[in-house]
C-alpha cells in the first residue's frame, strides 16, 4: 500500500465509524467501487509486477486469509526452459507463492498435468525448483485423484477432473500468455485443461465450447496472467527464442473472460477473435468488452 492509498482507506475508516450503522456500508461499498476489475503492471522484474498487480486489485489478503489451502495452476505442459516462453515463467509463480504465505496461508500446492514427461517439465521449467525452496508442495498429479463431475454445459455432460482443486480454500490460476495451433491463444481458460484427466484430445472437436464449460466449472479466486515472455508463433510448444517476445508485463484479474480478452490485446487481437472468450461472454460468464471494465495500470 503507497501513502496515497493509505491516506485514502485511512479517511473512509474513519467515516465509516463517524457515520450512523448502515451509512458505514455506504463506505465500504464505495471503496469496493474504487477497485479495478482488471490490474496491469509493466516494467521491473517478475516479483515486482505480480506485487504490483495484486496490490492495485486490494492486496493478497483480499484473497488469501491466514490458514488457508492454496491452490497454484501454471501451465508447465513442456519440456521447455523459461526463456523458451512454453510453461509460466517461474518468477511469477514463486512471488504468488510468497505473497500466499505472507498472508497466512498454511499450505499451498502447485501442480499441472504436463504434455511431456512431468518429471522434466517440472524441473526444465523452474517452476518446481523455485515453489519448493518457498515451502510449496510441487507434486506429481495422482491419477486416482481424478473423479468424474458433473458439468452440464454445452459441450461437456460430464468429466474426469482434478479433486484437488476443489478441496482447497482458494484457486490461483496463473497461465502464460501464448500462441496456440487450435485455440489461436493459450490464456487462462484454455490453462484449465491441465486439471483434465482421460484423453484431452476428445475435445478438441468442440474445443472453444469445451473450454468454457471447463472454466465455469473451476472457479479461481484470482488469475494471474504471466506476460513477462508471450510465445508469438509456433505454440502452445514453441522452442525458438524467436518466437518469443519480452513485454514485462503481469495481468491480475477475478473475471477470466476479463482477463482473456486483454491477453489478447498483447497479440494484436480482441476478445472476440477468440471463440471461447466470445462464448463465455454469451453466456453471461464474464465481460469481454475492455470499454466496459475498469483497467488500473501501473508501471513498476
Amino acid at each position: 500500500m503507497d501513502r496515497r492509498d493509505f491516506l485514502r482507506k485511512t479517511a473512509l475508516i474513519g467515516a465509516g465509524l463517524a457515520l450512523p450503522r448502515g451509512l458505514g456500508m455506504v463506505v465500504e461499498a464505495a471503496e469496493a467501487s474504487a477497485r479495478p476489475d482488471l490490474a496491469v503492471a509493466h516494467g521491473g522484474s517478475p516479483e515486482q509486477l505480480v506485487k504490483a498487480a495484486i496490490d492495485a486489485m486490494g492486496g493478497i489478503k483480499k484473497f488469501i486469509s491466514r490458514g488457508d489451502i492454496v491452490v497454484i495452476k501454471p501451465n508447465m505442459g513442456w519440456d521447455r526452459t523459461p526463456e523458451q516462453a512454453g510453461n509460466t515463467n517461474p518468477e511469477v509463480v514463486a512471488a504468488v507463492v510468497k505473497l500466499c504465505f505472507e498472508a497466512g496461508a498454511k499450505k499451498v500446492k502447485v501442480f499441472d498435468r504436463p504434455v511431456n514427461d512431468p518429471r522434466r517439465c517440472y524441473v526444465q521449467s523452474g517452476i518446481a525448483p523455485a515453489v519448493q525452496a518457498l515451502g510449496a508442495e510441487a507434486d506429481y498429479m495422482d491419477e486416482r485423484k481424478f473423479r468424474d463431475m458433473d458439468i452440464k454445459g454445452g459441450a461437456l455432460t460430464s468429466w474426469p477432473l482434478y479433486s484437488d482443486i476443489f478441496e482447497a480454500d482458494k484457486v490461483i490460476n496463473i497461465p502464460i500468455a501464448k500462441h496456440h495451433g487450435l485455440a489461436k491463444l493459450t490464456l487462462s481458460m484454455k490453462n484449465w485443461m491441465g486439471m483434465m484427466g482421460g484423453s484431452r484430445r476428445m475435445i478438441h472437436q468442440k474445443l472453444d465450447e469445451s473450454l468454457v464449460d471447463i472454466s465455469m466449472k473451476i472457479k479461481p479466486t484470482l488469475t494471474i496472467l504471466d506476460a513477462v515472455r508471450i510465445l508469438t508463433a509456433n505454440g502452445p510448444q514453441g522452442g525458438s527464442l524467436d518466437d518469443v517476445k519480452r513485454l514485462d508485463t503481469v495481468i491480475a484479474g477475478v473475471d477470466q473472460v476479463a482477463v482473456d480478452a486483454y491477453g489478447a490485446t498483447l497479440f494484436g487481437m480482441t476478445g472476440s477473435d477468440l471463440g471461447y472468450v466470445r462464448i463465455a461472454a454469451e453466456r453471461g460468464f464474464g465481460k469481454m468488452d475492455l470499454n466496459k471494465i475498469k483497467v488500473r495500470k501501473v508501471t513498476v
